[in-house]
């Protein structure tokens, strides 16, 4: 927020436009992060040697590892599924297609994080993985405004709650975890668990 104030003091932008950036940051914010702590709960709960890493990063080295840890629940979840909408400016060639100006196209950046040609074994959650950047908070100017407190949020609940709460499971299987499939970030509805 207080960079915000700073472009508006600077007349970088108007107090309208910080306000309604400092609104999406505060809901969206929200929202995704709510769902990205409850999906990461569900797959380490899932993945239980995988959850040792996050829990146990007590060392030295702990806050790389958690860091890590986190950038790779953010590339193996990728809850933001829904494609950027875009007009082309001029004729573009992708994938041997040509997109030619003033054509709409759709896209969809979270696959980019199952590319087996950035992520070998793409499908298994690894929260080592050293191969490279996901788009979990987009790309480019179009990343998240928020991605740094998101990123701190995730480093602090998740290996306090496995710390806290070691005997932490999944009261249903995963597979009957009531997902969201009709919004834009994807979450569950409820996580049910027992300790």
């Amino acid at each position: 927020m207080s960079d915000l104030a700073e472009r508006v003091n600077a007349e970088e932008i108007s107090v309208r436009e910080a306000t309604q950036l400092a609104l999406g940051v505060l809901i969206a914010g929200h929202e995704t992060t709510a769902n990205m702590i409850s999906l990461s709960v569900a797959a380490l709960l899932e993945h239980p040697d995988q959850l040792a890493v996050i829990r146990d990063a007590d060392d030295p080295k702990g806050p790389k590892v958690v860091a890590a840890a986190v950038e790779e629940l953010m590339r193996y979840l990728s809850i933001i599924q829904t494609g950027q909408r875009r007009i082309a400016i001029e004729d573009i060639d992708v994938g041997g297609e040509t997109i030619r100006a003033g054509e709409g196209i759709i896209l969809d950046i979270a696959p980019a994080n199952w590319d087996s040609r950035q992520f070998p074994d793409p499908d298994r959650l690894e929260l080592r993985r050293e191969d490279g950047a996901h788009v979990g908070f987009g790309y480019g100017r179009h990343q998240c405004v928020g991605q740094q407190l998101a990123r701190m949020e995730l480093q602090i609940v998740l290996p306090t709650l496995f710390r806290r709460v070691p005997t932490l499971r999944l009261a249903v299987p995963v597979d009957e975890l009531p997902f969201k499939h009709d919004t834009l970030a994807y979450g569950v509805y409820e996580l049910p668990v027992t300790w």
